[in-house]
């Protein structure tokens, strides 16, 4: 029997285990402390709340109240606001558009080549390699920003991080391996990311098992 959503008092996400951009918004809440019901999304079996709720049938889906949400980046953000405690944005609104522009370029350049390799049902294909190439190379050359702070343009954990950290997990799952002294600081991000309680929280059994 199908729950209504909308009449749930506790927030609800509609998440697929292994997708990154649900993997993005488990992270924001996880870091916020958010109480959160999370219900699981098979991909050849959508619940029929979802299907009811939201007019694309994709994954994430948040439900607070009567408010639906339905894509990752409108979903983080409203977060962000809705639940202050800690500030995931910067305040001052020039830096908080550079935030923004890097949330932008992250999307178009990096998760549009996941979207290739997630969607590659054989990882040797033309298109799946190609992706792989480009996405480890992008990386690669944003070594220096990776560096430069404790976190990607910040010296504070913010909606970036929480963007890219599912695509560095994933990597190895995808056949990407950063190596050398080029990808030393991506590397000691990366591990500065996950070992955020936070992260760990956010992680699903099928995630865990990508490495």
């Amino acid at each position: 029997m199908a729950v209504v959503a909308n009449r749930r008092s506790v927030m609800t996400l509609f998440s697929r285990p292994t997708c990154p951009y649900s993997h993005r918004v488990r992270i924001i809440l996880a870091e916020k402390n958010i109480n959160v019901e999370i219900v699981d999304v098979d991909s050849s079996t959508l619940p029929e709340d979802l299907i009811d709720l939201n007019p694309y049938n994709s994954v994430p889906t948040l439900v607070d109240r009567d408010l639906v949400l339905y894509d990752s980046r409108v979903i983080i953000e409203y977060l962000d606001e809705r639940f202050p405690h800690p500030p995931l944005m910067p305040v001052d609104p020039v830096t908080r558009a550079q935030f923004r522009l890097a949330l932008y370029r992250i999307e178009r350049d990096w998760y549009g080549l996941v979207d290739d390799l997630e969607g590659a049902s054989d990882k040797g294909t033309k298109r799946a390699s190609k992706a792989r190439k480009i996405l480890h190379d992008s990386i690669l050359a944003s070594a220096e920003v990776f560096g430069a702070k404790a976190f990607f343009l910040s010296d504070e954990f913010s909606l970036v991080d929480a963007t890219i950290a599912p695509i560095l997990w994933r990597l190895e799952h995808y056949g990407i391996e950063l190596q050398g002294e080029q990808a030393r600081p991506i590397n000691k991000y990366a591990q500065n990311v996950f070992g955020r309680p936070s992260f760990q929280a956010s992680l699903t059994e099928l995630e865990r098992e990508l490495q």
